[in-house]
């Protein structure tokens, strides 16, 4: 009788934490497609990632930590930069100009499938156990029922329209998240604000020096018609965000962790509805409890686990 309820004492604030993480990225959705309209892909990805790292170095000062970095934190910040910063952000701001913020989070929700199948190779506490296996396959059925046969038609049939490609930009995103996930699990005692201090920079820092070598200080002209937008997603929607993010990390490990992204869809859904008009149909609500379903298996076995 004693797993269940230590499972359940684990889930619960866990699955709150996911929520809430979930829920400030879904609307970094919507404030990017709004912002992408004004800005290039690649300087709305500096002004992000600037932002962030602006806000949480204050943070860091203000509670007396050092923003320089400290031993091998330059290196974890450099990969993590790349691969959960300029990378994912910068595809994700290309993919908003051609397909809904709702499809595009859809498609990113397929990272924990990849953690899935890389994260047991590496670390012998991430094993892959039936009842894992089982959460996760309901959960990425959920989220292909989401995405549905129109997305994935042109994909099929080897068609290079803007969706499609919107798409694959996506697909490539959840590739990036999921190596990204999976090196946080790799890092010996890791400071989570630190490191999300250090992603922001270094995700910034390089497309801020590639926008003005390819386009000059004029590519940020544009901002001034956004910047309340940019603000919020500054704020609410990378800084607060990806230092959460990194606690659910050190906390669930890559496998569980990375299936914060099966709650991306739901919210993008909803805010692209109350705030886009984007539409939301049944299938669309059907494979959103799949996907609840999906989490709450895995959160439940991981938790019983521990």
């Amino acid at each position: 009788m004693r797993q269940p309820f230590a499972a359940q004492t684990f889930a619960a604030p866990l699955l709150l934490q996911m929520l809430a993480c979930s829920f400030l990225w879904a609307s970094a959705f919507i404030l990017m497609k709004l912002a992408a309209f004004s800005l290039s892909p690649m300087a709305l990805t500096a002004l992000r990632g600037l932002m962030g790292a602006v806000l949480i170095g204050l943070w860091l000062v203000i509670i007396g930590h050092s923003i320089r970095p400290r031993g091998r934190e330059l290196r974890d910040w450099i990969i993590l930069g790349l691969l959960q910063g300029l990378i994912p952000n910068s595809l994700t701001a290309y993919a908003l100009l051609q397909i809904s913020a709702g499809l595009t989070s859809m498609v990113q929700a397929s990272a924990p499938l990849i953690v899935a199948v890389i994260a047991p190779m590496l670390f012998t506490s991430e094993r892959l156990t039936a009842k894992r296996g089982l959460g996760l396959l309901i959960g990425f059925g959920g989220m292909l029922l989401l995405v549905g046969p129109p997305a994935l038609g042109p994909i099929l049939a080897g068609e290079s329209r803007p969706d499609t490609l919107g798409i694959l930009a996506m697909l490539a995103v959840a590739c990036s998240y999921a190596l990204g996930n999976v090196y946080v699990r790799s890092i010996p005692a890791p400071q989570p604000i630190r490191l999300a201090f250090g992603q922001q920079l270094f995700a910034g820092l390089p497309s801020l020096a590639y926008v003005l070598i390819a386009t000059g200080p004029a590519a940020f002209a544009p901002a001034q018609q956004a910047m309340l937008e940019l603000l919020l997603l500054g704020v609410f929607g990378t800084a607060l965000p990806i230092v959460l993010y990194m606690y659910i990390l050190r906390k669930a490990g890559p496998t569980l962790g990375s299936m914060n992204g099966y709650f991306l869809p739901p919210w993008t859904i909803i805010l692209g509805f109350l705030l886009l008009g984007e539409p939301v149909s049944m299938r669309e609500i059907l494979a959103t409890m799949i996907v609840l379903l999906g989490v709450a298996i895995v959160s439940r076995q991981v938790g019983a686990r521990r």
